[in-house]
């Protein structure tokens, strides 16, 4: 044998590793490829899968929303069928609080039901806080109506006595005043556009107090004229009852004073042809100023004397001023302010002047200052008015006693008998600034000002 021939199978080995590393490497390379196109597979089913796994829960949670509409229809028509709970008043649950704060023997309330929440006065058993903004009024019975009634009965006495000293005169002044006062009030009301007040009985006060400043022989045309004004620049033209700076009655008793001096003058108070004894007599203040002798004090005090119809009886308005401030309706502040500046300055001004003063008018003596003219009448009803009249208890001091030094002046210097129509107004212009200069010191200190 040849040596090729013995070299041979050597080879074929060879080759046969080789084809079969070959073939493996083939293989392996097959499943690489099936393994990669599985995978691809999968990749492309999962988007559809999460899809078709997404699908049920979308349907679930767009039902949601559905289903409970439906749950609370029944629970929000049965809501509908309830009877709404009434809530009880303020003044049942105040009445309540008042009962429960109050000692009493132990018993179960009667409607209470075990595990419901009180509803009515009845079920409630412990005191009730009512929480308010100011201003706190402890009285719940205290209205305007009620405020005016009290004026109105103040001023009973001081009407009976004008009615008994000037007759007739008197009833027709204090009528046509007073129902001017009320038909003006409506007029310029409705004017406003708004309803009429005449039930809180305010224009009939006004119409009294100015009727009781006129004289007895006042024409009836300026009762009415005078009436205008106080009701309508007086009160409305500032917003009606609350608003107003002036006192009504003075501010139209100012106006027809100055516009129809001649009917309204001194020579008004005296009339020769009138019947009666007082009606043809000199008022006192008149009287003091011309040097003439000045009625005693007796006749002073009861109202036996000429002047305006609300200032001859000092006696009436003082009983009807008591019965003011016991109410509460007045305040004691202005009138005892009045009272010590008039008796101060008075009383000064005759001792210093001796007896032959410069001034006829010096010679007034306090109490004559006190029972003469319409002093006693506007401390305790005109001077009073809370509206027109400061806030604080300093300033209806200062207020009271600016009034008596403004009289004194006017009566003392001035070529007007009396003073005090002039001497409110002067004062209620001030009321602000009185306001401001008299406000109380809070506790705890004052309020630090800012920087």
């Amino acid at each position: 044998m040849s040596d090729e021939t013995k070299k041979t199978p050597p080879e074929s080995d060879a080759e046969k590793k080789a084809d079969e590393s070959n073939a493996q490497v083939s293989k392996a390379n097959e499943a690489k490829a099936e393994a990669k196109e599985l995978a691809e597979k999968a990749e492309a089913k999962e988007p559809a899968e999460r899809a078709e796994a997404k699908e049920p829960a979308e349907r679930a949670e767009a039902k949601e929303p559905a289903e409970r509409a439906e749950a609370k229809k029944p629970a929000e028509k049965a809501e509908a069928k309830k009877p709404a709970e009434k809530q009880p008043p303020a003044k049942e649950l105040q009445e309540a609080a008042r009962k429960a704060t109050t000692p009493r023997p132990a018993r179960a309330p009667a409607g209470k039901v075990a595990g419901k929440a009180p509803t009515t006065a009845a079920d409630i058993d412990a005191p009730v806080i009512h929480v308010a903004p100011s201003p706190h009024v402890a009285n719940q019975g205290l209205t305007t109506r009620s405020l005016m009634v009290d004026v109105v009965l103040g001023l009973g006495l001081v009407v009976i006595a004008s009615v008994v000293f000037f007759k007739l005169y008197a009833v027709k002044v204090i009528a046509i005043t007073t129902a001017a006062c009320m038909a003006f009030e409506w007029i310029f009301v409705k004017m406003r556009g708004r309803e009429p007040t005449l039930g809180d009985a305010s224009a009939a006060v006004t119409g009294l107090i100015l009727a009781l400043s006129l004289p007895w022989s006042t024409p009836w045309w300026i009762c009415v004229i005078a009436s205008m004004i106080a009701i309508g620049l007086g009160k409305v033209a500032f917003g009606s009852l609350g608003q107003n700076i002036f006192n009504p009655a003075m501010a139209g008793r100012a106006f027809v004073m100055i516009s129809f001096s001649a009917f309204l003058g001194a020579g008004a108070y005296v009339q020769a042809e009138a019947t009666g004894t007082i009606l043809s007599q000199a008022t006192p203040l008149t009287a003091a100023r011309v040097g003439a002798l000045v009625p005693e004090l007796w006749p002073l005090f009861l109202g036996n004397t000429n002047g305006s119809l609300g200032e001859t009886s000092a006696l009436a308005s003082v009983l009807g001023g008591l019965y003011l401030i016991s109410r509460r309706t007045a305040s004691w502040e202005v009138p005892l302010a009045m009272f010590v500046v008039l008796g101060v300055l008075g009383g000064a001004t005759q001792a210093l002047v001796g007896p032959t003063p410069a001034l006829a008018t010096m010679k007034i003596t306090v109490l004559q200052h006190f029972t003469s003219g319409a002093f006693m009448f506007g401390a305790f009803f005109i001077a009073t008015d809370p509206v027109t009249s400061p806030l604080t208890r300093n300033g209806k001091f200062w207020f009271g006693g600016g009034i008596s030094f403004f009289i004194w002046v006017l009566r003392t210097f001035s070529n007007y008998p009396e003073g005090l129509m002039f001497a409110v107004l002067l004062m209620n212009a001030a009321v602000p600034l009185i306001n401001r200069w008299t406000v109380p010191t809070p506790v705890g200190g004052p309020v630090p000002k800012r920087e």
